[in-house]
């Protein structure tokens, strides 16, 4: 017997709050797709281009007073907030035609020094605008490439109601992640493209475990609707659900705290990820299913007597 945090005597009921938690989901879908058709997702520099620029103050520089000075020097577009600490500060410039991006950032590291405050030059990266439309290109057509697979591996593995059932919940799961990004104005890079691929094959994971389970209780189980089998299945996959993503949630949230800024958008698209992974496996995943339809008789392969075999006496 393994470890078990809860020691459940009765079934619990999940599929009673099928219909709320289909709305709710509904909703925050609805919003997310508006977020990003309005305020679009705020892309980072791997994928929109231009100059990255970090700066050391000794002192903790004022965000507002650095803002102020690159407006007054004529950068309309620098992005500029904290790296790390109070002390680091990131400059994002866009690109910019006929200039070298040392050039920029000796224009920058000029400007900052201006009044006479010390300031030191951490780094200087450029990322070209192509590269990041291709980047663009190839994370898109990479999640639509894993989307298919999952879609066509269920359906063999299982039923293809079970795999519209797991493709509706990643669905899911990605737009509900793409759109916190969208609604906090977070930086969307490569870091975070790759979180979201792994919610995608962590949510995927979680519903292959309860679909698996479903699909024996369908099998042990004959006296039963399928309501309550897919309860009794979520019931007993409750434990490892639970101690899966608790296991997952201490160390995305130690990472989210203590991983410093080049980790941030990725452990805050995981965490997130983690949790309506594990709520889409529930609620999404196993009711769709139950809503097209799925049945014993969907499951249980149907028994072919072979020529020659002795019949049932009559």
């Amino acid at each position: 017997m393994g470890f078990q945090l809860l020691r459940l005597k009765e079934t619990v009921d999940f599929m009673k709050w099928r219909f709320p938690a289909m709305i709710f989901s509904t909703l925050l879908i609805i919003g997310s797709i508006f977020s990003l058709a309005v305020n679009q997702l705020n892309w980072g520099l791997d994928f929109t281009g231009g100059t990255l620029i970090e700066v050391g103050y000794e002192q903790s520089a004022d965000l507002e007073a650095v803002r102020t000075i690159m407006l007054d020097a004529g950068y309309t577009d620098a992005m500029v907030q904290n790296f790390g600490s109070s002390q680091d500060v990131l400059i994002r410039l866009a690109p910019r035609e006929g200039v070298k991006a040392v050039e920029i950032g000796d224009q920058v590291l000029a400007t900052l020094r201006a009044d006479g405050t010390k300031v030191d030059m951490r780094r200087i990266e450029f990322v070209g605008p192509n590269v990041g439309d291709e980047l663009t290109e190839q994370g898109g057509l990479a999640m639509l490439a894993a989307l298919i697979c999952i879609l066509i591996y269920v359906a063999m593995r299982f039923e293809y109601r079970f795999a519209l059932g797991s493709v509706a919940a990643l669905a899911h799961d990605v737009i509900l992640t793409l759109g916190l990004f969208s609604v906090l104005q977070l930086e969307f890079d490569l870091t975070v493209l790759a979180a979201v691929l792994a919610v995608i094959g962590y949510s995927l994971n979680d519903t292959i475990v309860v679909s698996d389970r479903i699909r024996e209780n369908f099998r042990k189980i004959r006296k039963e609707e399928p309501v309550e089998i897919i309860n009794i299945s979520l019931t007993q996959t409750l434990n490892r659900t639970i101690i899966t993503s608790l296991t997952t949630v201490l160390v995305l949230v130690a990472l989210f705290y203590k991983g410093g800024a080049l980790i941030h958008g990725f452990a805050t698209a995981l965490l997130f990820g983690v949790i309506v992974g594990t709520y889409s496996s529930v609620y999404i995943a196993s009711a769709v299913g139950l809503a097209l339809g799925i049945s014993r008789d969907d499951l249980i392969p149907t028994e072919i007597i072979k020529e020659g075999e002795d019949q049932d006496p009559v």
